[in-house]
């Protein structure tokens, strides 16, 4: 099994929102701002390639909105989905499977592309079974007010259209060598698939964590909906993850992709950090 992380640009967000209750005083140390309190983020998505089947996960912001919504988000970096497949040699038409932890702008974006006319969509994986949870699919169709912006249906529904949606309402391994389990807090059953990789397991933690700076316990961001959940949540993934020794491979970490855990007296820390290819080299 070959893991390859497929950077797809970086973007802006406010710093006290990613970082919820936590004083700027304190999270600016181990996280960098701006003068304008914007913090720089990854879209870092991630390639497994097992056999005949090549599996992504997540795809980034896409190139669909416009000027009037990026404005917001500041996008940066040379890195897109596209060119980042290209490298990895890869084609979208071979994408077997293409996983959406949840369906957040900055995580599905790239599952959807304009027709060569620019009259309608099409998938950008058209081979592809797209999975994601019934849980997510549900609350991202039907959103909460808070959560609305984020949820932009040119990424979603032309999926169900076109038949290629598989939704997953319970934990297991739906892939051969790739188990999901399901985390609420952020946004309903965000999908954290675990894959096996000889002897490892690599967590693509994707907004249960967005960052090595994220690994306190308290530290949670302002965009989840329900913060105690995520709590409960984060409790539980780092029981498993401590115990089985997981490699944590961030989605949103724009200096660190992986690390692996420790307990300490004053709670879970990171204890290696680096690429991913040197935990799993």
């Amino acid at each position: 099994m070959k893991l390859t992380p497929i950077e797809t640009g970086n973007f802006k967000l406010d710093g006290g929102a990613m970082f919820g209750v936590v004083p700027k005083v304190m999270w600016s140390k181990v996280y960098p701002a701006d003068e304008n309190n914007l913090a720089n983020w990854a879209m870092r998505c991630l390639l497994v390639e097992d056999g005949d089947r090549k599996i992504l996960i997540d795809n980034g912001i896409g190139d669909k909105q416009d000027d009037n919504f990026l404005k917001h988000y500041y996008l940066n970096g040379d890195a897109t989905l596209e060119s980042s497949l290209e490298k990895a040699g890869v084609k979208p038409e071979e994408i077997t499977d293409m996983v959406l932890t949840h369906m957040h702008f900055d995580h599905c974006g790239g599952s959807v592309r304009y027709t060569k006319d620019h009259t309608g969509f099409e998938l950008t994986f058209p081979n592809a079974t797209y999975w994601t949870s019934k849980q997510q699919y549900a609350w991202a169709t039907n959103p909460n007010r808070r959560e609305k912006a984020s949820f932009l249906k040119e990424n979603i529904l032309p999926i169900e259209e076109s038949g290629h949606l598989k939704l997953i309402d319970s934990e297991g391994e739906y892939i051969p060598g790739i188990e999901f389990k399901l985390y609420d807090g952020h946004t309903d059953g965000q999908v954290i698939p675990h894959i096996k990789v000889s002897d490892k397991t690599v967590a693509y933690v994707a907004d249960l964590m967005p960052s090595v700076a994220h690994l306190p316990m308290p530290w949670i961001m302002s965009y989840d909906t329900r913060p105690l959940q995520t709590l409960k949540d984060r409790e539980r993934f780092y029981t498993e993850a401590v115990e089985n020794n997981y490699i944590l491979f961030f989605e949103h970490d724009l200096y660190n992709e992986a690390c692996t855990l420790m307990d300490t007296p004053k709670g879970v820390k990171a204890d290696r950090v680096g690429k991913l290819s040197d935990f799993i080299s």
